[in-house]
Parts: C-alpha cells; structure tokens; sequence
C-alpha cells in the first residue's frame, strides 16, 4: 500500500510534528519518574508523626509502584534511592539539630541506599503475577536489612512507626513491625495496581468486550486482604486489666537547657527531678494526687553518678523517702572501668537494688565506631563522644511494689528484640525512659512516642514514656494515649493503668514473620531473575 499525499492546503498528519516544544516535552517526561520517585519520598514522610494522616503511606507507595514498574534494574536502583532521600532526609533532620548538617545529610544518604536497593529489587519482580506481594515482601527484607547493618543497625523510619493512628496498628499484634509494614506496602502497592488495572479493563471492554479478571482479581486482593487482615485482627487489641492494676507515676523534671551540654550544670538534671517527685509528694500527702505504687524516672535523670556521689545519692534517698515509693533512676556510672547507661532500681528504705544496662547503645552518640578514621576527619567529633559506653547483656525487668516492669531505654525502643525480650522475660508493664533534650523541640520526641503507641499494642502491654524534656506520656495497651505532658516543663503524671501478662501472637511468633517475608522477598526475586534469563535465552534462538 502507498501513502497518497494529503490535499494541497492541510498539514501532513502522516508524518511526526516536530515543534521546538517536543524536545522539551520529551525531556520533561524522561523526568517524571524521578521528580515522582522523590515527591512520593516526601509523602511518606508527611504521614509520619507528629501529624496523624498515616494514609499518606498509601498514595506514596502507589506512586512508588507507578514509577518503578516495568523498568530495568539500574532505573530501579537511581528511582529508588530519590524516594529514599525524599523520605529519611525530612524525617532525620532532627539528627543535625546541635551537631550540624553534616552527620544528618551522612545518615540520609546511608540510609537511603538500602530504598534503593529495594528500589531495584522492585523493578525486577514487577513484571511477576500479583507483584505487590514480592514488591511488598522486598521493603520488608529492606528494613529488616537497615536494622541490623551497619553498626548493629537503624531501623528509625520503618513503616510501622508512622502507623501509630491507622487502621493497620491491629496488625503489630499479629506479626509485630514486620507485617504491619508490610501490610501497608502491599495495601499501597496493591492500590497502584487496582488502578492500574481499573483502565486497562475499561480500554480492553471497549476495545474488545473482554476484562482479564485474573489481573484484576490480584490487584484488588492487594488492597482488600490487608484491610480485611487488619479488621479481623483487631480484637487482639485489648486495653483490659488481667493481672489488677497499678497506679504509676511518670516524673519529667526539665533540664536547665536544650542542646549537647544539657547537663553541663553539675547536678541540675537531678535537682529538677527531685524537685518535682517531691512535689507530687506533697500532693498526694494534702489528697490532690493518688499515691503511686512506684515511681519511673527518664534517661539520664541523674545527670551524675549516684554511686560515685554522696549529694546525688542523698538526693534521691530524699526523694524516695518523700514519694514513699520504689523509683527507677536513670544515670551514667562507670563501674569497673565501664561507663553505662544505667537504670537504678532505688527503694526508698535500702537505696539501690537492682540495675539495668542499656544493651542497644547508640552509634556516634554512645559510642564512636571507626573512632580513628573520624577524628582523622573531625577531631570534634570525637571529642563529643571522647569515652565509648558499654552494653549490658541482660534484659531489664524491675519488680516494682509487686509489678514486673521492663525496661526498655530511649533508642531501644526502635528495635523489636530489645523490646520483646522484657515481655518475654515477664513484664506486666513496659517503661522507655529517654532523653530527648538533646534534640530541641524537633519531631524526633514525636516520632520516639509513635514507636512506644506501636509496641504497647505490638505487646499488649501498658507503655510509659519518662522523658527529661517532653513528650513524656502513658499509653494503654491499645495504642491509645491518655496523658502527656507538654515539652521542657516539670511535670508529673500519676494513673492507675492496667497489668497484663498475656502474650501476643507477635511476642510469641518474635522474628519468623520478619523471616518468612524476607523468604518471600528472595522467591519473588530468584522468580523474576529466572523468567528474565529464559527470556533472553528464547529471544537468541
């Protein structure tokens, strides 16, 4: 067939429009997935704490998918990394606060390339049946991956954590962080796909009259299962007392100032402290206050070594005698030519009974790893952290006027095994004394607040938050919170809260979720890698 010229007078629709605009359009288009990658990035990290729209995550992943699917690995990799910088860079600017941007932007960057592994992972297995799932199951093995390397791991930034007000958090009790992230990665993955296929289906009906159901059966179970999943979970939920109650009592003492040298006044920290379990004291002793059965303390709150000091060690004989009551004090003690980061089990008539180590010590805060590489970089980073901690080795649970209370200090909050080891090891009640003075009033208190919402229903345990500066707060066993106190003030909250000594499916179950979707995610990518390698074995024949 030859082409006929078109009429004398009208432009030849035959042949491409080549406007000066096109090459630009075109450009622009090459773009887009990058400028999507990176704006989805952002997304997800609006819908985490301090705001409460945790349906975000759904949408950024959607893009995500939209993005990645279909491409090579190497685009996988490059689109993956944006969405990672788009995400941690706003989530962790809060590490840059009083030590500058550097550490900050280094962190992100770290952190980032493990999205971008999954990025790529993502891209590959997208070309598999019901891919949300292997997509799904990959950002599962990401984060399980990013809490464990380097330097034993950050995991601050799992999906899990943004979901503290969502209709997801049912699952935590399930199968803990691990498959509540997942369930939300599916879900948003699924939500890409089930659109995806909803305009296939309307051009393929008008086209043919024909809809592949299968496809679109998949894509919709993407979305239907986790939600449904998350529903029938939710009478693991339970907020009722099975072992009596207790009435506790948090103590957020405020510090002389923000920043690093928090504690640079030589015993202030603990002054304020004692200053205010003494006025919750006198409350109580003129029936304003109920009297607590016992008394928590944040981090750090013995701002000087109560076993090397007599004036601190009488400070808190004072205040334990006046609240009447057992109190765990958080200090720094060197023993044994070890420095700890220590809670101290106080009673008021014998004085120190028992201790706890803090075992989940932080990089470049409590400790310097490649101290000799840094300083050769920036002496003053080693000089912020001039003695590295040492980590305990034993789980911490106080009995606490008859209550099993364990302990779980500030960054070990972030790691599922430090946590469900204190419930393992039999406590009715969980404490995360932390310091956040250090931070400011940046989002990193709220984001810390968020994981505790997140355990107490991961465990089904009553969670307290005692903090130097704020947010210090109680959480019920359902994830609810029902006191807080506002940021650098003294304050003090006393309630009576539930005991509970019932495991969870996700205590019980502890790592295998996270092993089996880590599983999964190697299937789905040793799947695609195999179709991708007969595939080009057949288009050589």
């Amino acid at each position: 067939m030859t082409a006929t010229a078109p009429p004398v007078g009208e432009p030849d629709r035959t042949q491409p429009r080549n406007t000066p605009a096109s090459p630009a359009a075109a450009r622009l288009l090459r773009l887009l997935p990058a400028a999507v990658a990176a704006l989805c990035g952002v997304l997800l990290y609006v819908s985490f704490p301090p705001r409460t729209l945790w349906w975000l995550a759904l949408p950024a992943f959607a893009g995500l998918g939209w993005a990645l699917r279909g491409r090579g690995w190497k685009a996988g990799l490059g689109l993956g990394y944006l969405f990672g910088l788009g995400f941690l860079l706003p989530l962790l600017v809060w590490t840059g606060v009083e030590v500058g941007p550097g550490p900050w932007l280094a962190l992100a960057a770290i952190e980032a390339v493990f999205v971008a592994l999954v990025g790529a992972g993502v891209a590959v297995v997208s070309r598999l049946p019901g891919w949300p799932l292997w997509a799904a199951a990959l950002w599962t093995a990401g984060e399980a991956a990013r809490a464990r390397v380097p330097f034993e791991g950050f995991p601050w930034g799992k999906i899990a954590f943004g979901q503290a007000d969502g209709l997801f958090l049912p699952l935590a009790a399930v199968g803990g962080t691990p498959v509540l992230g997942f369930a939300v990665v599916l879900c948003g993955f699924g939500l890409h796909e089930a659109v995806r296929a909803a305009v296939r289906a309307a051009v393929r009906a008008r086209r043919t009259g024909r809809i592949r159901r299968s496809a679109a059966a998949a894509a919709l179970l993407s979305v239907a299962v986790p939600v449904l999943g998350a529903l029938a979970a939710r009478p693991l939920v339970n907020a009722e007392a099975e072992d009596g109650t207790a009435t506790v009592a948090v103590i957020q003492g405020n510090v002389p100032r923000a920043g690093l040298d928090f504690n640079a006044q030589r015993r202030a920290v603990l002054d304020y402290h004692a200053r205010e379990t003494e006025r919750l004291a006198a409350e109580v002793e003129a029936g304003k206050a109920d009297r607590p059965d016992f008394v928590l303390w944040p981090e750090n709150s013995s701002d000087i070594d109560p076993f090397a000091n007599a004036d601190a060690r009488a400070v808190i004989d004072r205040a334990a005698r006046a609240i009447g009551a057992p109190i765990s004090v958080g200090g720094v003690v060197e023993r044994d030519g070890k420095l700890l980061n220590e809670q101290i089990l106080w009673d008021p008539a014998k004085g120190p009974v028992d201790t706890y180590d803090k075992r989940q010590i932080q990089p470049f805060g409590e400790y310097l790893p490649l101290r000799s590489l840094i300083g050769a970089i920036n002496d003053e980073w080693t000089s912020m952290v001039s003695q590295d901690f040492s980590r305990g080795t034993e789980p911490g649970v106080f009995t606490m006027a008859g209550t099993e209370v364990g302990l779980v200090t500030c960054y070990e909050a972030a790691f599922d095994w430090a946590v469900r080891s204190e419930v393992t090891d039999g406590a009715q009640l969980i404490s995360v004394p932390s310091n956040n003075a250090t931070f400011d009033r940046s989002e990193m208190t709220y984001q810390q607040l968020a994981m505790s919402r997140v355990r107490a229903v991961e465990h089904s345990r009553t969670v307290t938050v005692p903090v130097t500066s704020g947010v210090s707060a109680i959480i019920m066993p359902d994830g609810r919170i029902t006191q807080e106190t506002g940021m650098f003030v003294a304050d003090s909250l006393v309630q009576e809260v539930p005991l509970r000594s019932s495991q969870t499916p996700a205590t019980r179950l502890g790592v295998a979720p996270e092993i089996v979707l880590v599983l999964v995610a190697a299937g789905g990518l040793g799947w695609a890698v195999a179709a991708g390698v007969r595939g080009r074995r057949a288009g050589g024949v």
